[in-house]
């Protein structure tokens, strides 16, 4: 095994979760009489949190305005509780993959930018024979990622070299997360961004299937 301990991104690596991330976000436009966005253009705007999904699909003007933003967040947010698993599902051959680490002793870890509830639910739901080491998402004043805040929490309660592990995710942010805690990264090129991002973020690799990926840390 090349690594010890494989710390997962959430949204875009091990779930495809932007059906139901639009649908919430559409919501608050629509009622709002704000224009809505594709799938497309909300694979650009995730990544950052909550707070920034909303400020990226509100129109400008409002998008400036600090309180009607957090009025949209919290809005958001009720509904995409009641929501969150509609139409999200795992990439294929995931569950598969995590399995197949997990019996051969990789120990395996999340670390989102979703809020901590949500992040819970969704592994709790989609990957409850899987015994992940930590689960961090973001909590009320903690840093977002690339902070490396949420790795370094993972870390710091395990006895691994840096050089045994390894953070696997689909955009720029995780990369820059990895880099800022001291360990290798793997880009996805399944997820919401593409493998241009991944690479000029500075991605040791890139992989686009899940046989890669196997390869890459076993």
């Amino acid at each position: 095994m090349k690594y010890d301990l494989v710390i997962f991104d959430l949204d875009g690596t091990l779930l495809n979760t932007i059906g139901d991330l639009a649908a919430s976000v559409d919501y608050v436009m629509r009622s709002r009489n704000h224009p809505e966005h594709s799938d497309m253009e909300y694979r650009q705007m995730v990544g950052g949190g909550i707070k920034r999904l909303v400020e990226r699909a509100l129109p400008e003007e409002y998008a400036k305005n600090e309180a009607y933003v957090e009025e949209c967040v919290a809005q958001f947010r009720r509904y995409y509780v009641d929501n969150i698993d509609r139409h999200t599902v795992p990439y294929e051959g995931m569950c598969d993959l995590l399995r197949k680490l997990q019996e051969r002793g990789v120990q395996l870890a999340v670390a989102s930018n979703k809020f901590q509830h949500g992040t819970d639910r969704l592994v709790a739901k989609f990957f409850s024979d899987i015994e992940f080491v930590a689960i961090e998402g973001n909590r009320e004043g903690a840093p977002l990622k690339p902070d490396p805040h949420v790795v370094l929490n993972i870390l710091k309660e395990r006895d691994i070299a840096l050089d045994r592990v390894v953070m696997v995710g689909d955009s720029g942010i995780d990369i820059l997360t990895a880099k800022a805690a001291g360990i290798a990264s793997i880009g996805v090129a399944w997820g919401f961004r593409y493998a241009e991002e991944l690479y000029q973020a500075g991605a040791d690799v890139v992989v686009s299937t899940m046989a890669e990926l196997e390869a890459e840390i076993l």
